[in-house]
């Protein structure tokens, strides 16, 4: 994935460099759907699918989110209701085929980092957030983005995001009770559990979903390890349980900040590492889903991107007030371009479903932590992707690189990892006097990272 693309807008024109409203239908105006090469059907279809897709996150997020101490019923409804909001905002804004929701990863770096790691109450942590998506906004509206994003060297976007993969795995091995904490190693292969089983069998079945190229693998995988869970014990049915239900309520979650000890060194840190890791999955995703729709220009542009990146940041916004993680554009849109989807009136259709799913609750919430698992995994799967475009044959650009996956596993921190692999790659590049590959912004960071360590 070539994140080097350019990123500015390119309004689409008529081929004579204008843009007439006049004749235009409802649907062009609204979602940029163009019945001379575009279909309804298509675009719903396309929809639908991706939904699909990428529905496991209504269980996923919950789950992770929920190990803070969050209600679970509330998480349900925040996620649906901040994935609908954003990826609406997108449909009418950018006129585009994607979908919007949690992201893997920030949800993990809220979770694991922030709250456990970091000693963050989620009070705490969702004021964090709050601001971070206040400062997105802002550097979206200035197009302050590309400086931030171009000042970390490419091989270090990869690592970062291959890094996030392996985290995220890590974790789907943890919450099955697959790999355990062990006095002697520190961690091993834990006893072979209901939970345990019931992990293995999510991951074989996702994977073996995926290979055969299945729609819809990894909700397909969750919905059928919670069915295995049944007669094992772990998936428990409530008395008298229903799939649908009324939204369950916000009220435990919805706008529970905590601004305590906001002001310091570390809580800036975490904000930018917050601020690179939706940078870089944001930008990485939409440029790549462009390329897949063939809507870049012959010069690298591409259309309505800085909406899209608005949607991101509104909604990032909106789901801190409404008590879930950092929103980011879904790789798994990709699925719904494959069916056609060329047009907002796909990301429309993706919405609807999440405001629909709103009435399920009772059916995900029923999903166990175990059945994510396999889900989680080949997350990671994808994500190791990025390893293949680090420059692995420069032993500059690799050690870097590998210190930023290896910490973020090893130290249960994405924001550890970035430090370490930032502050690995200005030391080896400065003392193999490779100066002039390294800028202001490293160099700063890895004294604001040192300072950190020193005194946080």
């Amino acid at each position: 994935m070539n994140t080097d693309t350019i990123i500015t807008s390119a309004p689409a024109t008529d081929g004579t460099g204008q843009q007439p409203e006049a004749g235009k239908s409802l649907l062009m105006r609204l979602f940029g759907f163009d019945p001379r090469t575009m279909k309804v059907r298509t675009e719903l279809i396309a929809g639908a699918t991706t939904f699909l897709t990428m529905s496991y996150i209504l269980a996923v997020n919950p789950a992770i989110l929920s190990t803070t101490g969050m209600d679970k019923p509330a998480l349900f409804t925040a996620t649906a209701l901040a994935s609908a909001i954003a990826t609406l905002l997108l449909a009418f804004m950018a006129k585009l085929p994607f979908a919007q929701a949690p992201s893997m990863g920030l949800n993990a770096f809220f979770a694991y980092t922030m709250c456990q790691a970091m000693g963050y109450s989620w009070q705490q942590s969702l004021a964090i957030l709050l601001i971070e998506g206040v400062v997105f906004l802002l550097i979206t509206l200035f197009n302050i983005r590309e400086v931030i994003l171009y000042s970390i060297p490419r091989n270090l976007r990869y690592a970062i995001s291959a890094g996030i993969g392996m985290f995220i795995a890590f974790i789907g091995l943890k919450n099955a009770d697959i790999i355990v904490a062990k006095e002697g190693t520190f961690v091993g292969l834990g006893t072979f559990t209901p939970t345990c089983i019931l992990g293995i069998a999510a991951i074989l079945i996702s994977g073996i979903l995926m290979a055969r190229n299945v729609k819809g693998s990894l909700f397909i995988g969750i919905i059928a390890a919670t069915l295995i869970g049944l007669p094992l014990g772990v998936t428990q049915l409530p008395e008298g349980w229903s799939p649908v239900s009324m939204p369950q309520s916000l009220s435990p979650i919805f706008c529970k900040f905590d601004f305590a000890g906001f002001f310091s060194i570390k809580t800036l840190l975490v904000i930018f590492s917050l601020l690179i890791v939706n940078i870089f999955d944001t930008v990485g995703t939409l440029v790549g889903l462009a390329q897949k729709t063939g809507i870049v220009k012959p010069d690298g542009t591409i259309p309505h991107v800085s909406e899209a990146m608005m949607s991101d940041a509104i909604g990032t916004t909106c789901a801190a007030a409404l008590g879930s993680s950092t929103i980011t554009t879904y790789i798994e849109s990709a699925s719904g371009i494959a069916e056609g989807g060329r047009s907002g009136l796909t990301s429309l259709t993706v919405g609807a479903f999440f405001l629909i799913a709103l009435l399920l609750s009772p059916l995900f919430l029923l999903i166990p932590g175990a059945a994510t698992s396999g889900a989680l995994v080949m997350v990671g799967v994808l994500m190791i992707d990025s390893v293949k475009h680090i420059e692995l044959n420069d032993v500059s650009e690799a050690f870097p690189a590998f210190i930023t996956m290896i910490t973020m596993v090893l130290c249960y921190s994405i924001a550890d990892g970035i430090c370490f692999g930032i502050l690995s790659y200005v030391i080896i590049k400065a003392c193999t006097g490779k100066w002039k590959e390294l800028n202001a912004t490293l160099v700063i960071l890895s004294i604001l990272f040192i300072i950190n360590f020193i005194y946080g």
